[in-house]
């Protein structure tokens, strides 16, 4: 089956703004049952002199059931980046979502986060192609690992799962594998790298299924391909002017370098000449030294031939 590649952003919001996919990819990531899911789009807006582009950040308020049973509402931020970026993005990003609150029991309350991020770059020490970051609570004192929950401490702290969407493999065979092989970044049909074949079969997966007839439609409708060429096209001009920028400031570093290098030159000879200058009043202060030495023996030779010849004239 011919599918839309989901790490473009077009193509990931239409597939995540249905409801019953929404609730598998997050439940299924989570390993926990998802009940309701509401979406909160996030949007920035790349503009040139033809296109206007916008790019979304997914939030998503669920309502999940935990090991325990218990119902609770959390807030889940899918961020997903084609390329490396700047962390403190993702920080701000971050710093945003535990301002909000939301409607808990007709209460206004902070939402405990969890954090998913879709990385189209490898992270060269993790290998796997997903991971989850947890949190433990460890009693220090008697060096035991808690088992109990705090409302104070599920605010103020997060879970994390990880994708790089470019160390997924062929595997089939988990609920989980079968989630990222949507993802998998295998069996383009051209160099764009837009469209690709979906290898595997999505007979009685009635998730899989509605999620690679999704992107199929995205994939051969017309006007959703030209939305994801002018992505991608956005995203061609974006790196550029990253690249021109790190160019332009490996060029003024290495020129500051040079500079600094020019500076710690002269800078040595500097103090090698201050150096000179130190040995030579040194050697001028032990000459004047020697010098009024030699005067002082002058003269006192100079009064004991005095007095010699007063001895003398006096015999």
């Amino acid at each position: 089956m011919i599918i839309a590649n989901p790490i473009y952003d077009v193509v990931f919001k239409r597939m995540m703004e249905n409801d019953r996919v929404a609730k598998f990819f997050i439940g299924t990531l989570l390993n926990q049952t998802v009940l309701t899911v509401e979406v909160k789009p996030q949007e920035f807006t790349y503009e040139d002199q033809k296109d206007r582009l916008s790019i979304f950040r997914l939030d998503f308020i669920a309502t999940i059931v935990t090991e325990t049973g218990e119902t609770r509402k959390i807030l889940i931020e899918i961020q997903k980046t084609r390329n490396h970026v700047d962390l403190m993005r993702f920080r701000n990003y971050l710093a945003e979502q535990y301002k909000k609150e939301d409607k808990v029991n007709d209460k206004s309350t902070a939402l405990p986060i969890t954090t998913i991020y879709l990385l189209g770059f490898r992270l060269p020490e993790l290998s796997s192609a997903c991971i989850q970051v947890e949190r433990h609570y460890k009693d220090l004192i008697n060096k035991t690992i808690i088992e109990s929950k705090s409302e104070f401490v599920e605010k103020l702290t997060h879970d994390c799962f990880i994708v790089q969407v470019d160390r997924i493999t062929e595997r089939y065979q988990t609920k989980l594998d079968k989630l990222l092989s949507v993802f998998e970044q295998n069996h383009f049909i051209d160099s764009t790298k837009i469209i690709k074949e979906f290898t595997h079969s999505a007979d009685g997966d009635e998730d899989i299924k509605i999620m690679t007839d999704l992107l199929h439609y995205t994939g051969i409708n017309a006007e959703e391909r030209a939305l994801i060429e002018k992505e991608q096209e956005a995203w061609r001009t974006v790196n550029a002017m990253e690249q021109a920028l790190r160019d332009e400031i490996e060029t003024k570093n290495k020129v500051i370098n040079e500079k600094d290098q020019v500076i710690n030159e002269k800078e040595n000879l500097l103090t090698l000449k201050n150096q000179v200058i130190t040995e030579k009043d040194q050697v001028i202060n032990e000459k004047e030294n020697l010098l009024s030495e030699k005067d002082k023996a002058l003269e006192e030779m100079a009064k004991q031939l005095e007095a010699l010849k007063k001895m003398l004239g006096e015999s």
